[in-house]
């Protein structure tokens, strides 16, 4: 195994409590210590819907997707809080990891029943006797599951076009592996930097992969709490090809050390995202990951702190994306919605002669979601904030 395997643990789980989310994880119920009890009861809660109080004040009746729809769009036009759409979807343990996957021109109807809560189902148009429903121009909608093939079609769970990008370019490795990585050592006739389409040259070990990943060094991801690094975040260049192996050059002559001149790698590059220079370090380029995901609560309290903000930014807004000293180790998971709060802070009060310090309290700023999951460290994309995000800012279940 590549001492680059970063082994990101990825797991869907949803937040009607500890039991019912343990049984969605998408692992086997026995693995997972769940008994053949908690699984049956997971499975008819999954099937009962939510409180129709949980409804959002104008939900529809029915909804046709259309296309740049997300499931969090969805969600939002039928719930009060978004992240129970599992609950409404009536998703179980066995479909959660791949939510019923949604396509443009789909009709979702929502089903309101006797006892008070809800369910929706996709549903299609039914046509109705001439004289009818016909002819006055009313729509009958008729609920039915439909087995539909995984295609790219599918809605996303959130914009595509904002976090892409990140399924494979942020990485935080447990150590700082990049140290001994294969190096870019030179350019072609002496370039400072290296543009798409050129040739530059390894050395290293290239045999983990054809295809690689170019970082700039990593920088230690410290914990605002522990102040423990929890991770080396390496920023992302490009991606580059190896199209010639190197080789001693036996008989070329000997370098400064004595030894047969080396021929290093060739490799070229296929894209950038910045300026990539001598130095730069490579790991073998992952496949993208395109499981989809569903928006989900945590299933039980999470706590924990913005340790970075992506990028250059000391703060960050909505659609930007923040790292968080929450991983998989600790049960954050992908798809998971947490709430945001701004710092309170301490102040001294000046109203008063005894000047008190005042411990003013964390007050709620919006929502994050998490989209990648490492050892100990998730990034999240901040879907609303209502003042600018910070770094300490703390989350937690929402």
């Amino acid at each position: 195994m590549s001492r680059f395997n970063r082994r990101p643990i990825f797991a869907i789980s949803l937040g009607l409590s500890a039991m019912f989310s343990v049984l969605w994880a998408g692992a086997p119920a026995m693995a997972q210590g769940v008994s053949a009890q908690q699984q049956a009861t997971a499975d008819k809660v999954a099937a009962a819907g939510i409180p129709l109080s949980e409804l959002a004040a104008n939900a529809p009746d029915s909804h046709t997707v259309r296309r740049g729809d997300t499931l969090w769009d969805i969600s939002k036009l039928f719930l009060k809080s978004p992240w129970r759409w599992p609950e409404l979807w009536g998703m179980n343990k066995a479909t959660v990891r791949n939510p019923h996957l949604i396509y443009p021109g789909q009709i979702l109807v929502l089903e309101r029943t006797a006892d008070g809560r809800a369910v929706l189902r996709v549903g299609r148009q039914v046509g109705g006797n001439v004289g009818s429903a016909a002819e006055s121009g009313v729509t009958k909608l008729s609920p039915s599951i439909r087995a539909e093939p995984l295609t790219l079609g599918a809605i996303t769970s959130v914009p595509m076009h904002l976090i892409g990008p990140f399924l494979t370019d942020a990485v935080v490795f447990d150590g700082n592996e990049l140290e001994a990585a294969p190096r870019v050592v030179a350019t072609q006739a002496g370039r400072m930097l290296v543009s798409k389409g050129e040739v530059a040259y390894v050395r290293g070990d290239i045999d983990a992969a054809r295809n690689w990943q170019m970082f700039r060094a990593p920088k230690p991801l410290r914990d605002t709490q522990s102040g423990q690094i929890l991770g080396y975040e390496a920023r992302h260049v490009g991606v580059a090809e190896v199209i010639r192996r190197g080789e001693a050059a036996a008989g070329a002559g000997l370098g400064a050390d004595g030894k047969d001149l080396v021929v290093p790698h060739s490799i070229r590059v296929t894209s950038l995202r910045e300026e990539a220079d001598v130095g730069v370090r490579l790991a073998p380029l992952p496949a993208r990951d395109t499981e989809a995901f569903a928006p989900h609560s945590p299933n039980g309290p999470m706590d924990g702190r913005i340790i970075s903000i992506y990028g250059d930014g000391r703060v960050a807004g909505q659609n930007q994306i923040v790292a968080l000293n929450r991983g998989t180790q600790d049960g954050m998971e992908r798809g998971h919605v947490l709430a945001l709060w701004a710092r309170g802070g301490v102040k001294q009060d000046s109203t008063s002669a005894d000047r008190a310090t005042l411990a003013i309290p964390d007050e709620r700023n919006g929502t994050l979601f998490v989209f990648r999951t490492f050892n100990r460290v998730s990034y999240a994309l901040i879907l609303q904030a209502e003042q600018p995000v910070q770094t300490g800012d703390r989350f937690s279940q929402p």
